[in-house]
């Protein structure tokens, strides 16, 4: 069975199964060259160095998000499936919220929601500064949300590999977060409910609870301005 023609699309997109696996500290031209059954100088040829690689790679999986239909519904409504399909976006790929630490990151599938975004808070009554500065808070609780959950993922992974034994490490580390958890009243009250040990990072729902308390704001904000211009 003749072998698949390499190209720069089938490159990125084994680097993203491979970012996802193994972060991006396990991204490196030579395991993705195995990957795809190559060298690594044909990956070269293709793609010139990683942070080309990592960019590429984050700008493909930027269209993984939905785009709402801003004809057929509500800015609230828009502004909350977009949130949500980012944010579950960075949850299949959590290498990305590193990746924007790290990575000088652009490409036309982040500048279609960066446009939509500013689209989204312009229809809600926002002027054009404004827009930018709604579209910015929501980004950057979207990502401050999914820094947890991927923080524990690249932190399991790294205990994995040290050949510690991971298990006992986070059992100790866990004693002695409850025991200094034991010096403050309302954090040692919840060590004893059942929602304190059924979450890790956050309670349910915390995404969703504060996109709407953000949006909320939004919205009293612009009814307040409304009722200005009218004075």
């Amino acid at each position: 069975m003749p072998r698949e023609t390499l190209t720069a699309d089938r490159i990125v997109r084994a680097a993203i199964e491979l970012l996802d696996e193994e972060g991006l500290d396990g991204l490196n031209m030579r395991s993705l060259a195995k990957r795809l059954g190559s060298a690594a100088t044909a990956v070269y040829w293709h793609i010139k160095t990683k942070d080309d690689l990592v960019r590429l790679a984050s700008d493909a999986i930027w269209h993984e998000v939905e785009l709402p239909d801003l004809d057929a519904t509500d800015w609230r409504a828009a502004a909350t499936a977009h949130a949500a399909s980012i944010h579950a976006m960075l949850a299949r790929h959590p290498w990305l919220v590193q990746a924007f630490g790290s990575h000088l990151l652009y490409g036309s599938g982040q500048a279609q929601h960066n446009d939509l975004s500013l689209a989204i808070y312009e229809k809600a009554g926002f002027a054009a500064a404004d827009a930018d500065r709604a579209a910015a808070t929501v980004f950057t609780f979207v990502l401050g949300s999914a820094l947890g959950p991927a923080a524990r993922i690249s932190l399991d992974r790294r205990l994995a590999k040290s050949g510690a034994d991971a298990e006992q490490l986070m059992a100790d580390a866990m004693t002695r977060a409850t025991e200094t958890a034991m010096q403050f009243p309302r954090l040692r009250e919840r060590l004893h409910t059942t929602a304190a040990r059924e979450y890790a990072a956050a309670p349910d729902d915390t995404f969703a609870f504060g996109l709407q308390a953000v949006l909320d704001g939004f919205e009293a904000r612009l009814i307040a301005d409304r009722a200005s211009s009218r004075e």
